[in-house]
């Protein structure tokens, strides 16, 4: 949608821009309601269609140019954000490959030099991480939410302790928490995790659903993994399926209707509880903005406690190599042990001292 209003001979001055935004966005570019498309939106289109420059245009550097500076602008006309910049032109590479492949471009027009797209670190951000106090607050406020308190706090818990994606914690069954007996010695539970249902909207799903059920972020389809969740989830969760009536079949984490839980509501949630039990300052940072952030506190604590990095990434669904980048400036609390292990090792031999 940026790139075709970048590319028009002129702009619209029988419509207003954001009409001729949504009208591309939310019909020429979706194939489910192109034929649903009102007549005032079929005239913007056909407007579009008539001040659309062909294919050739992205032969010519300077038009290349101008429209890179374009996409990479946000509507306000300050530079859109690294990261948003980085996804336009990955996303523009794969349409310019696919035209090339199907021969509409002799070759890709976009710069491939270093230095054309903004620099963007890979590490988290520490300050995102929550300590656990502030969590334990958080969940205890969630709890006593007055309307769906019991399954939302269910639900934050098992993202808190297994570290799920929060599209993989709203896809789990009854049948994927593998409960000891109450009266086993070991009480830690197993968390099987294979599916993902992300939100897309209706009007981007193949069959009208909110939700588009996927596999695992990476992974083969078939794919799953098993996380170990301690005493304090088994506990979260033996209390919930028993306050639910929850049958194997059943999904864990259900919307007031039964079906998949929205994310507009744990969003709505979250945000509430995290402003209820934050300090004002601590509030208006970065800690715990997004539900994303709880995933990452328990990767960051599983690395602080010296869990393996290979067996971290296999529990979160990373690769080792991620996991590492992703986290490094996140790793603390073991700088004494390593230096007490480098003092051990020695430097140089003691010299005798001199006179």
């Amino acid at each position: 949608m940026a790139t075709t209003v970048a590319l028009l001979r002129r702009q619209p001055t029988a419509f207003k821009p954001v009409d001729v935004r949504t009208a591309l966005r939310e019909f020429a570019f979706n194939t489910r309601r192109r034929e649903e498309v009102p007549p005032e939106v079929a005239a913007i289109l056909k407007w579009v269609e008539r001040n659309t420059h062909s294919m050739a245009v992205w032969e010519d550097p300077v038009k290349v140019e101008a429209l890179l500076r374009a996409v990479d602008t946000r509507l306000d006309g300050k530079r859109a954000a690294a990261w948003s910049v980085k996804r336009t032109r990955r996303i523009l590479n794969v349409a310019m490959e696919y035209a090339v492949k199907h021969q509409i471009l002799l070759a890709n027009p976009l710069p491939k030099a270093r230095g054309t797209t903004p620099s963007t670190s890979k590490a988290l951000d520490r300050r995102a991480l929550i300590n656990p106090h502030q969590m334990a607050r958080i969940l205890d406020r969630i709890r006593r939410r007055p309307r769906g308190g019991r399954r939302l706090h269910a639900y934050f818990a098992t993202v808190y302790y297994t570290g799920p994606r929060p599209e993989e914690a709203a896809a789990m069954y009854v049948e994927d928490f593998l409960l000891p007996a109450e009266d086993a010695e070991d009480q830690w539970c197993e968390v099987v995790i294979h599916t993902a249902t992300p939100e897309v909207g209706r009007n981007w799903t193949n069959d009208g659903e909110i939700h588009e059920v996927r596999g695992l972020k990476g992974r083969a389809t078939d794919d799953t993994r098993v996380v170990p969740g301690p005493p304090a989830l088994t506990k979260v969760i033996r209390e919930h399926v028993r306050k639910e009536n929850l049958k194997p079949g059943d999904r864990m984490f259900q919307g007031e209707n039964g079906g998949i839980i929205a994310g507009s509501v744990v969003r709505r949630a979250w945000l509430t509880a995290r402003k209820a039990e934050l300090a004002e300052r601590e509030g208006e940072s970065s800690m715990g903005r997004r539900i994303y952030d709880i995933r990452h506190t328990r990767l960051t604590k599983w690395l602080n406690d010296g869990i393996p990095p290979v067996q971290a990434a296999y529990w979160a669904g990373n690769s080792v190599a991620v996991l590492l980048t992703f986290y490094a400036n996140c790793i603390e609390g073991q700088l004494p042990e390593l230096k007490r292990r480098m003092e051990a090792q020695g430097d140089l031999p003691e010299l005798p001292e001199g006179d």
